[in-house]
Formats: structure tokens, sequence, C-alpha cells
């Protein structure tokens, strides 16, 4: 698939403007059972992004009691430490060729570009922010959203122009079962 608006010297159908790559309806293996397994994968991701803070705080820990108190004065840096953990892990592993994190491998999931474009690092970096932002502000009933689209978007899958989808290997073998 083509992703720039130029293919072969003609120009993109509806006049340059990239159609939706992935249709529920004409391709509905690519959609089948990615909410549950999208939440999973956000519990896979969630450990790997806590795991290694929590080493880090037992790190501290251990270490304010070798120097007498003193190395507790970094327990203050672990929230900035989370964050920037976190937002590197999502844009790292988004931005990756498998366009996944860990968790979305783990399920046979990977986020696209509304137009099927792979992720890419920045826009896995933002995806991470807008999803705790909306999360954090409009409570987690924002989720719901899911529920009410054909491509199972979630609020900030909306304002990013990105959709998860199963990947090719897990829609063929969704295909061959139909």
């Amino acid at each position: 698939m083509s992703y720039t608006s130029q293919d072969n010297g003609r120009s993109a159908p509806y006049g340059g403007v990239r159609p939706h790559a992935y249709d529920p309806v004409a391709q509905p293996e690519y959609f089948e059972g990615v909410l549950a397994r999208r939440a999973l994968a956000f519990l896979v991701d969630a450990v790997m992004i806590t795991a290694p803070i929590g080493l880090l705080a037992i790190f501290i820990f251990v270490f304010g009691l070798v120097t007498l108190s003193l190395g507790w004065m970094l327990f203050p840096l672990l929230s900035p430490a989370f964050v920037v953990w976190a937002i590197c892990y999502n844009a790292l592993t988004l931005g990756a060729p498998a366009s996944a994190t860990l968790g979305m491998r783990l399920m046979d999931i990977q986020m696209r570009t509304w137009y099927g474009a792979p992720a890419y690092s920045v826009l896995g970096a933002a995806h991470a922010v807008l999803f705790w932002v909306s999360v954090s502000f409009f409570t987690p009933f924002v989720l719901l959203v899911a529920l009410f689209n054909g491509r199972r978007r979630l609020l900030h899958d909306f304002a990013l122009g990105t959709v998860v989808v199963n990947t090719e290997a897990r829609a063929a073998s969704l295909r061959r079962w139909r």
C-alpha cells in the first residue's frame, strides 16, 4: 500500500485525500477482539513501565540505608523518572517496525494511522500523553467511546488519527475461519 498522495504518477482518489485503510464492515477481521486484547496489552505494558520504577525505588531505599538517609533525597526524582520512562517506552516501542508496544505484540495487535501507515516515535509519545490526559480529565468513562464506533477507537485515537488493529497474521487467520 502506498502512503503518499501520488502513486505511479496518478493522483490519489478522493481529491488527494487518503481514504481510511481499515473498513470495519468490509474487513471485520482487523477489529475482531481488539478491545479485549487492547485492555490486556495495557496491563502488560503497565507492568513493563512500573517494574523498573519499582526496582529504582528499592535501589533508592537501600542506597538511603547505606548513606545514612542521604540517598533518600532521590525519592522525589521517581515521579519525573516514571513520566519520562513511560513516554520513552511508548515512543520507542510504537515507533519500532512492529508499531506496537510489548503488550500489543503479545496480543497480536498494532497501532496504525487512520490511512494505514505504521506508527512513529513522536506519534507513540503523543499517544501515551494524550491517553493519560484524557483519562485524567474526563475520567475512565472516556474509554466507553470505543463501544460506539466500528473501528473501536478511543478518544485519544480520534484526536491523533490512529487506529489499533489486529496484525496481518492474526487478521489472515481470522479470515480463514470465516
